[in-house]
């Protein structure tokens, strides 16, 4: 494991430009630009200009960021963050920016809202979801979360609200053609599934068009989903977690027909067994990625899954779409796991999270 960067303030996202370059974000809201070795080109400010302001409390700030598949000719970025309402402030959400980013001025231009959480909540800075992961279609993901509060979370099952969804849209922010019709007076056309805690990690599966993502239990129940088109995946009426500081069950139980079990799920920090009658604990996945270069041939389909209150990287081995082996990684450094990507020299990074972020590169 190598140090490429230090001295990141609470970075959240990864992002490499067809150059080997990166873009890197932090929560407070500032976008960097690296060389592909992580330094300051020519030991300067490294800081992307014309970011918009971003609602940076709690959870919420500068989230996300993904180029366009079509980067290398339109020169697109997108990226998330939680946006406070312009006439009630009190009101955030997410939205998704598009924006051309000049990389060698660092500049944005022509950033646009292209689509926001619908409504915004008040009295909630948390559970904002946020990643993005563009399909082979060309068409984007976005995960949102429930909103943690207790008055919100029951709109995971609500398909007129954004609460707990996984939406699927054009570059135009508009709903991508194909997405499931709910039959359901007023639901949201781009909605692509339902029933969604706090969904921090997304990926595409390599040679495939599958969503995977991952998402936070409460106390207990962190999962890892095969998330396809209008399917529940149970949020908050089944669950394997807990109620935060007792022993009490989530919802109806575990299993309930017409929502789905996940592919993977943790009732124990460090993924040993659970005992009844004890207090879960939650490993609060974040970033995650598949692994389908050739440097580590072992590992070639594996899915890797950040862990923030976990703090290690979780290796996961699939057969099919079926999870059969997890092992948990670099936690002896006992660090906050907020990202992790596979870069385009076939190796593994991996972003840290706190006020002295770091990006490191696992190699072998």
């Amino acid at each position: 494991m190598t140090e490429v960067a230090t001295g990141l303030l609470y970075p959240w996202s990864l992002a490499f430009l067809p150059d080997g370059r990166m873009l890197i974000t932090e929560r407070t809201g500032r976008l960097h630009i690296r060389s592909a070795d992580g330094s300051v080109v020519n030991g300067g400010d490294d800081t992307v200009c014309c970011v918009p302001a971003v609602a940076s409390a709690g959870q919420g700030g500068l989230l996300d960021v993904a180029l366009d598949p079509a980067f290398a000719t339109n020169k697109r970025i997108y990226m998330t963050i939680a946006e406070r309402d312009a006439a009630v402030p009190a009101l955030n959400g997410v939205a998704v920016l598009r924006a051309v980013l000049d990389a060698d001025r660092r500049t944005l231009a022509n950033v646009t809202v292209i689509y926001r959480q619908e409504p915004k909540v008040a009295n909630s800075e948390a559970h904002f979801g946020s990643r993005l992961a563009f399909d082979n279609q060309g068409y984007l993901f976005v995960t949102m979360g429930e909103r943690l509060l207790d008055s919100q979370r029951g709109f995971a099952q609500d398909l007129t609200r954004g609460n707990g969804k996984v939406v699927r849209i054009t570059t135009e922010g508009g709903a991508a053609p194909g997405n499931p019709n709910f039959g359901v007076p007023g639901a949201q056309p781009a909605i692509w599934s339902y029933g969604h805690r706090n969904p921090q990690g997304a990926a595409m599966r390599p040679g495939t068009n599958q969503l995977w993502t991952n998402e936070h239990g409460p106390q207990g129940g962190d999962e890892v989903n095969l998330t396809q088109a209008g399917r529940n995946y149970g949020w908050p009426v089944i669950s394997y977690g807990q109620e935060y500081g007792g022993l009490t069950q989530v919802g109806e139980g575990t299993a309930k027909a017409g929502m789905e079990q996940p592919a993977a799920y943790w009732e124990k920090r460090d993924g040993s067994a659970w005992t009844p009658g004890t207090q879960k604990s939650s490993i609060a996945p974040s970033g995650m990625a598949f692994y389908s270069a050739s440097n580590i041939p072992e590992w070639q389909g594996n899915l890797f899954v950040g862990a923030l209150a976990g703090a290690a990287l979780w290796r996961l081995t699939l057969n099919g779409d079926t999870v059969v082996s997890r092992e948990r990684l670099l936690a002896e450094r006992v660090e906050r796991i907020r990202d992790v990507r596979q870069g385009p020299d076939g190796w593994l990074y991996v972003l840290t999270d706190g006020a002295s972020g770091k990006l490191l590169r696992l190699t072998r």
